[in-house]
């Protein structure tokens, strides 16, 4: 059996669209499936949020739960304030969760992307049932593949060959 590492925990300084103190543990049970992103960030604009948005409309929300989380390790004054994620959510018609990533006092990079290693955006992460961490991707993601992935972390445990017989 493969073991898996729990998925660090966000690191936030607020939450769009999501109860107050909102985090990783309020999803347990589902699999998770956040999206890493930046306002000013084309891939993220043009490909990672709309397919979050899918994921959020071809899912169960209580089997899936789709987050995201505004990342913003460069152009902090011009995309850094909980005001103009409002408008771009807003703007976007983005209906999921969104966090914003607590700013790291000593440098650029925000907390919960030097905690989960990110390369940039996008990046999407799959987190299963459990809360341990099972996929995380940099970059564009084929659409079909994800939601392959995503029905396989939602089956895993539902069924088993045993069930079969």
């Amino acid at each position: 059996m493969t073991s898996f590492l729990p998925a660090p925990p966000l690191i936030t300084s607020d939450w769009l669209n999501a109860p107050p103190n909102f985090g990783l543990a309020a999803l347990r049970g589902r699999v998770v499936v956040m999206e890493a992103f930046q306002m000013l960030c084309p891939g993220c604009v043009r490909h990672g949020l709309p397919l979050a948005q899918q994921v959020v409309q071809s899912f169960d929300p209580n089997e899936v739960a789709v987050i995201g989380l505004h990342t913003v390790f460069e152009h902090h004054a011009a995309q850094g304030t909980r005001v103009a994620l409002e408008a771009f959510a807003h703007e976007y018609r983005l209906t999921f969760p969104i966090g914003m990533d607590a700013p790291d006092p000593a440098g650029p990079i925000p907390q919960t992307m030097q905690a989960y290693a990110m390369q940039g955006t996008p990046t999407l992460v799959l987190i299963d049932r459990l809360g341990k961490l099972r996929m995380q991707h940099f970059g564009q993601m084929e659409e079909m593949k994800l939601g392959a992935i995503i029905m396989s972390l939602v089956l895993e445990g539902i069924t088993s060959p045993a069930d079969s017989i």
